[in-house]
C-alpha cells in the first residue's frame, strides 16, 4: 500500500487547508504565479473545474508564492481553483518536485510542473511530471473520465 500524501497549507484567505478534508483531489504544483505557462494552466484547470467536481474531485494549485501573490493571480484572472502558499517548501519536497534549474547561467531549485491525483485516502494514484501547461487539464480530466 503506498504512503498518504496527507499535508496542511495557507490558502488564499489565511485559512489552514488541510487536504484529507478535500480528498480525492488534483493536486498541480506550478513554478510561479501570473508568468505565461502557469498562467495558462491555471486557466485551464479553472475552465475545466466543474467537470472535475462532477467526477467527485477539487483540484488545487501549489507553488511557492506568498497568499497575496495567489490572491491577486486569482483575481486578475479570474481562477477558481483553489491555490496554496507552500514558502517553506515543505510540500514541494514532499512531493519532490523541486528540481534544478538553469536560469541565465545560475543552478537554482525550482517546481518542475508537476500533476498528481490523490484517491480518498491521499495516495497517489496518477502521475505527471516536467508537464507542458497548455492542454495539461483536459489529458488529467480525460484520464480521469477513463477511469470513472
Amino acid at each position: 500500500m503506498s504512503q498518504s500524501m496527507l499535508f496542511t497549507l495557507p490558502d488564499t484567505e489565511g485559512n489552514n487547508f488541510n487536504i484529507a478534508e478535500h480528498l480525492p483531489a488534483v493536486v498541480y504544483f506550478y513554478p510561479k504565479d501570473s508568468t505565461p505557462g502557469c498562467t495558462t494552466e491555471a486557466q485551464e484547470f479553472s475552465a475545466l473545474l466543474p467537470q472535475f467536481k462532477q467526477l467527485g474531485y477539487n483540484v488545487i494549485g501549489i507553488s511557492r508564492d506568498s497568499m497575496k501573490s495567489h490572491h491577486n493571480f486569482i483575481c486578475k484572472y479570474e481562477l477558481n481553483v483553489t491555490l496554496l502558499s507552500d514558502s517553506e517548501e515543505t510540500v514541494c519536497r514532499q512531493f519532490d518536485v523541486l528540481k534544478e534549474k538553469n536560469m541565465y547561467g545560475k543552478k537554482v531549485f525550482g517546481i518542475e510542473r508537476s500533476t498528481f491525483i490523490l484517491n480518498q485516502d491521499g495516495q497517489i494514484t496518477q502521475e505527471w511530471r516536467k508537464v507542458k501547461a497548455a492542454g495539461h487539464a483536459q489529458i488529467v480530466l480525460n484520464t480521469l473520465q477513463q477511469h470513472a
